[in-house]
């Protein structure tokens, strides 16, 4: 269609699809938003999240961990100190922020001095930091691990010491360790019962006096230095930190503890519940 100009052109303008889209959209009227969906908007904005940029308070809040290890001579001290992020709202936060290890054994000194540095700027780095705890139980020792306390295996000293960072970390609310359910704890109660009365059991028939010249001939040989019958069962001893298994008990893949136990030609931990047949 033909349109006649009767004016003088002093200027032009070519209209594209998205200024006919933007023209469309204007003319869409906007929906108000509710006041507290702006302000709760507005506060998470202002939530403070770890980065490398927030400077260290005067104060910080921790926890001094104690390592006895067959490795060195003396004790270490381990101390993971936190900040609070947020502190007195609902987005409170508690993150570690440095670690140190002291000890009066010098021999490791270097390298523990760097190993702490890292993992200090990993903290303070932010982010996911749960990584460290699983790097570090991987490492082992080639002249080989010890057991500590309540028969937990550590195939390193740095082992040992991701492992405090983990249960640190668990403290914290870091790391959610999945519970065993009310189900699972009771099958695992009522399995140490067994083996528990199964061995005081055989302990009973153990000290009943022989019958017959060939129980005669075993106590006799029991006597003169000999070992036991087969059939003789052990006591449960208790290996540390409240935890009673049999010091014949075997280590535990799934949880790195000696509880592992032969019961009805199965192998069975009594400490995690974990069962070679299923």
């Amino acid at each position: 269609m033909a349109v006649k100009i009767d004016k003088k052109i002093k200027g032009y303008s070519v209209l594209t699809p998205e200024d006919k889209a933007r023209e469309a959209a204007a003319a869409i009227p906007v929906a108000s938003v509710p006041r507290e969906t702006v302000e709760k908007e507005a506060a998470l904005d202002n939530i403070i999240q770890m980065h490398e940029r927030i400077e260290r308070p005067e104060v910080l809040i921790g926890s001094t961990y104690k390592i006895k290890s067959p490795l060195v001579e003396h004790a270490m001290y381990v101390t993971l100190n936190d900040i609070v992020l947020n502190a007195g709202t609902e987005h409170e936060l508690r993150r570690p922020f440095e670690i140190f290890v002291n000890s009066k054994s010098m021999e490791h000194f270097q390298w523990i001095v760097a190993l702490t540095r890292i993992m200090s700027a990993v903290f303070r780095k932010g982010g996911d930091v749960t990584f460290l705890v699983d790097e570090m139980k991987a490492v082992f020792d080639p002249r080989g691990g010890y057991f500590k306390a309540g028969g937990v295996y550590m195939p390193s000293l740095v082992a040992e010491l991701g492992a405090i960072v983990e249960e640190h970390m668990k403290s914290i609310g870091l790391i959610h360790d999945p519970e065993m359910s009310a189900h699972q704890r009771a099958i695992l109660a009522e399995k140490r019962k067994q083996y528990e009365d199964r061995a005081k059991k055989n302990s009973d028939v153990s000290v009943v006096a022989p019958s017959s010249p060939a129980i005669a001939g075993e106590d006799a040989r029991r006597a003169d230095g000999g070992s036991a019958m087969p059939g003789s069962s052990e006591d449960i001893a208790v290996t540390g930190d409240g935890a009673s298994f049999p010091p014949s008990a075997t280590l535990c893949h799934k949880c790195s503890t000696k509880a592992l136990v032969i019961m009805d030609g199965c192998a069975t931990c009594l400490n995690c519940g974990y069962s070679k047949c299923g």
